[in-house]
């Protein structure tokens, strides 16, 4: 028990280290008057996230039986805190809190260069509450697990964190627009050593966000560890061959996009496949997500740094092929591939519920706020940048 409590301490640390990890991941794709936007968009979720978590969120994601109303949200049996006692107790509402605090730190990638900071202070815990809550019960406690037969599975938030941020990230730029001068003028990343830096932060504490979800020091989380590393290393291969098939050179940018759509991909699966599925995992989702952010020069949606491309169709990727590949021999439960078919549908249903309310959610969110407050700088704000205009800081001195 002592082991297992330390591992889970351990994890918690390694997933809240992956925001400060993802703030230089994205900060380094930004231009450089906007970087320091990006990394006080990241950190302010670890600020604000974890209090509406411990005041009610953490209570309407985790306290409930999955019938009737309770199928759809929890209860406030919770709330406060109020009777969470007990090192397991205390570590679920830990472990949970960093997890919620950086799926809406996912969404900042795809608004970057042009979204009020002072919209983003709001936007973050009014989508906590109404989006994240309740979609991190369905796939824990709620519907998903209670109504569906099978139920539908997701280890570590392929379908509660990434698909979700990403559908999300896709209905908030579509209310905010696109950057003035996309996709005509040219917005290279400033700083390639921050993304490299960013990257292998976020590879490291993956380990923690997959095998802790195993909530044990044991074989489950063992496996999940392990497919976090091949899942990673087989989607960095994956884009690089790509690149170099398409382009005649292999970039930096590319790599680090490859490790975390192999990631993203392994995330609902950690726990729930073996042998050579990572592999796999990794290889298709790296070629998916290689080609999904293609497409929003076609279809013009300005999504700045990728999270739809990468974390929306990393993760129905990954859930779709979890319903294939799932083996009973190692987390207890079998995909079509081992015997029981009806999984790949209750996994299809769960991605679609969450999709479908997530964008609708969002966009309302959105058009409130805009509506109110306004989410977009002004023009000269955003020539100028977001770092001088919204937090009267610059990140380099000449």
């Amino acid at each position: 028990m002592e082991g297992n409590t330390a591992w889970m301490l351990i994890s918690t640390a390694l997933v809240l280290f992956m925001v400060p990890g993802l703030a230089l991941f994205y900060g380094g794709m930004v231009r450089s008057k906007n970087v320091l936007n990006m990394l006080n968009m990241n950190t302010y979720c670890l600020g604000i996230v974890p209090l509406v978590w411990v005041l009610v969120a953490f209570s309407l994601s985790s306290s409930g039986s999955g019938d009737g109303l309770e199928a759809v949200i929890g209860n406030l049996d919770f709330l406060g805190l109020r009777d969470v006692k007990g090192t397991d107790a205390l570590i679920a509402v830990a472990f949970s809190m960093t997890f919620a605090a950086i799926t809406p730190a996912l969404i900042s990638g795809a608004v970057a260069d042009r979204m009020k900071f002072s919209a983003w202070a709001i936007f973050v815990p009014v989508w906590c509450l109404l989006v994240f809550t309740p979609v991190f019960y369905w796939v824990y406690v709620g519907w998903h697990h209670s109504k569906l037969d099978p139920a539908a599975i997701d280890f570590a938030g392929g379908t509660a964190i990434h698909i979700n941020a990403g559908v999300a990230a896709l209905a908030l730029i579509m209310v905010l627009g696109k950057r003035a001068g996309w996709p005509d003028q040219a917005m290279p990343p400033h700083n390639l050593p921050f993304v490299m830096l960013g990257a292998g932060i976020l590879w490291f504490g993956w380990f923690g966000f997959n095998g802790g979800s195993a909530f044990a020091a044991d074989g489950v989380a063992a496996q999940a560890v392990l497919n976090t590393f091949v899942a990673g290393a087989a989607g960095m291969v994956a884009w690089l061959a790509i690149e170099w098939k398409r382009d005649g050179h292999a970039t930096t940018l590319g790599g680090a996009s490859g490790v975390v759509a192999g990631l993203v991909a392994i995330t609902p699966a950690a726990g729930f496949v073996g042998g050579l599925a990572p592999i796999i995992f990794g290889f298709v989702a790296s070629v998916a997500c290689y080609f999904a952010i293609q497409l929003k020069t076609k279809y013009g949606y300005d999504d700045s740094l990728d999270v739809v491309g990468i974390h929306m169709v990393g993760g129905i990727v990954g859930g779709v092929l979890l319903g294939f590949f799932a083996d009973a021999s190692i987390g207890g439960i079998d995909g079509a591939f081992f015997g029981d078919g009806g999984l790949v549908l209750s996994q299809i249903i769960a991605i679609v519920s969450v999709m479908t309310y997530s964008f609708a959610v969002t966009y309302g969110i959105a058009k409130v706020l805009d509506n109110v407050m306004g989410l977009r700088v002004s023009s000269d704000e955003e020539l100028t940048g977001l770092d001088q205009t919204q937090h009267a800081e610059t990140a380099y001195v000449d």
